[in-house]
Parts: C-alpha cells; sequence; structure tokens
C-alpha cells in the first residue's frame, strides 16, 4: 500500500497523547495515527499483517524448547533464539525481516552465529552450501527466477523468504510455513553440526520434511 503525505489539523492535547501512544507502542505518530484510522474504517495495512504473521510465529515456537522467539510489537522483524550442542554452548540467533512493500521476495531470513571456534564455522559454512544445494535440487523450480537468493557471510547465512509461483497464504499459514521452515533448518543444522546426520542423511531427512508438507517460502 502506497502511502502520501496529508496535512491534517489536530489538537495539541491530542496530539501529546498520541505521541505517548506511539512510545510506549515502539511506533511513531504517523505510523500510530494510520492504524487507529485504518481500524476504524476497517482497513488492513500491511503493518497489522506482518503484525499478525509474527504473533502466529511466536504462538508456534513456543510449543518447542529448541527456539526462543523475541516479537517487538509494530516492527518488521522478530528474532529467535537456539543454543547449538557444541562445547561452551554456542548461539544461533535467527532473524525473520518482511518486506512492506514485497516484490520478487516477501522478506528475508537472517542466520546470525558467533563463534571463535574455526572449526565450527567451517562446519556451519560447509552445512549452508549443502543446504542451498538442496534447495536447488528440490524447491527452486517453484519460484520466479531470482526469487530465491543466498548470501554467506563470515558470521551469518541469509536466504530470501518468497512465495512459490501462482501460491498465495493467509497471514496464519505464512506464519506456519516459516515456522515450520526455521524448525526444520535449525533441526538439521544441529544434526550435521553434531555428527548424527551425514550428507545423505541430510538430504533425506530434508525431503522427508519437504514430502509432510513443510510450506514452501
Amino acid at each position: 500500500m502506497d502511502k502520501s503525505l496529508y496535512s491534517l489539523v489536530l489538537m495539541d492535547q491530542v496530539v501529546q497523547e498520541i505521541d505517548k501512544l506511539a512510545a510506549r507502542a515502539g511506533t511513531n505518530r504517523s505510523n500510530l495515527i494510520n492504524q487507529i484510522l485504518a481500524d476504524y474504517v476497517s482497513v488492513s495495512t500491511p503493518e497489522k499483517q506482518i503484525d499478525s504473521i509474527f504473533r502466529s510465529m511466536e504462538r508456534l515456537l513456543s510449543e518447542t524448547s529448541e527456539l526462543i522467539p523475541f516479537v517487538t510489537p509494530n516492527q518488521m522483524s522478530m528474532s529467535m533464539k537456539s543454543s547449538l550442542q557444541y562445547k561452551y554452548r554456542p548461539t544461533v540467533r535467527y532473524s525473520v525481516q518482511l518486506y512492506r512493500v514485497p516484490e520478487e521476495a516477501i522478506g528475508e531470513l537472517t542466520v546470525n552465529f558467533r563463534t571463535q571456534s574455526q572449526s565450527l564455522l567451517t562446519a556451519m559454512a560447509g552445512f549452508f552450501v549443502m543446504w542451498k544445494r538442496l534447495e536447488d535440487n528440490y524447491i527452486s523450480e517453484y519460484y520466479e527466477p531470482g526469487a530465491l537468493r543466498y548470501e554467506l557471510g563470515d558470521s551469518r547465512f541469509v536466504r530470501t523468504i518468497a512465495l512459490p509461483r501462482g501460491r498465495s497464504y493467509k497471514d496464519e499459514d505464512l506464519g506456519a510455513a516459516i515456522s515450520s521452515y526455521v524448525k526444520m533448518f535449525d533441526e538439521l543444522m544441529k544434526g550435521w553440526l553434531s555428527g548424527k546426520y551425514n550428507e545423505r542423511e541430510l538430504e533425506r531427512r530434508y525431503v522427508a520434511y519437504l514430502n509432510r508438507g513443510v510450506g514452501l517460502i
């Protein structure tokens, strides 16, 4: 939805109270007024849709002890924390950002990891490379060219979130699809890093997840 600049004449006292509410909600005056008016005329804004998706994800992820979700109201992103079964128990932080104006992709998933262990960094980089290969082989054909993009840095892995060609999701369904994807990624990554899964077993389990109906995103 496009936004334009409008001039409104408001009482100073009203603006003061709006600013207080906006500060408590972690947003700004314009966004809060937009949300209030949208609620009044029953218009669903991108911000409300994103908040609905994140609330759905928070509810689903709270059912497992493997991932701890963190949601801040009125934000375009949410995060999840996971601990690796590795010495010193390093943590991995997942961040899901959804775009207000989607194009080929509707958002991106970032996997951040901090460790001083070179062997762990090498193992994680190897996992991310295999993950991309699996997605190239099994799901890339369902997306528009360029919709799925990957980036591997020194301490992070980024993958865009996109809808398969010709498919749409309700907010709750999209929240479920993203949650399932992150849980699948987390479980398989931990299995690989612990030595429980070799490359063949990793592929078998990835395909099994797809066959069980993990939503494509």
